[in-house]
């Protein structure tokens, strides 16, 4: 895998109250391997803004952790069969968020990356929703890119 890369990342929240809500964002970043884990940094521009948020996505077998810094702040762990807790901060105050992983799914291929995550949402301890993030990573200038699973 090269460092330039494309990342594509589809998330679905999926609530009782709300139905679904589907996610989707494609943006240029860059791959490190280091330690034998997976690392991608990318920027994140806000909605109704300019500014943008630095994420950044640390994948090993059953284990991602993302960590957001800028508009928005986070670091959220998601652990195959286990539920963390952090803090998200946003412009309009910090919600305490809860993040039990069901499953972590990475499968590595030499021109691509993909990784699966389900999970349960919660804030306040209040379960919101079930959610899934898809994320596909290929090298920069690939002209086969699909967030297709």
């Amino acid at each position: 895998m090269t460092k330039e890369v494309l990342i594509g990342i589809k998330g679905l929240q999926m609530s009782p109250e709300q139905g679904s809500d589907e996610v989707e964002l494609f943006v240029g970043g860059e791959y490190y391997f280091r330690n034998n884990k997976h690392y991608f940094l990318y920027d994140e521009v806000v909605e109704g803004t300019t500014e943008t948020t630095r994420n950044v996505v640390k994948v090993a077998p059953d284990y991602m952790e993302v960590t957001k810094k800028g508009v928005t702040n986070a670091h959220m762990i998601f652990e195959k069969n286990k539920k963390n807790v952090t803090y998200y901060y946003t412009p309009f105050g910090s919600i305490l968020v809860g993040i039990e992983a069901g499953k972590v799914n990475v499968n590595e291929q030499e021109e691509e990356i993909q990784i699966d995550v389900d999970y349960v949402l919660d804030m306040n301890y209040e379960k919101v929703a079930d959610c899934n993030i898809h994320m596909v990573v290929k090298p920069k200038g690939n002209k086969d890119f699909t967030l297709a699973n």
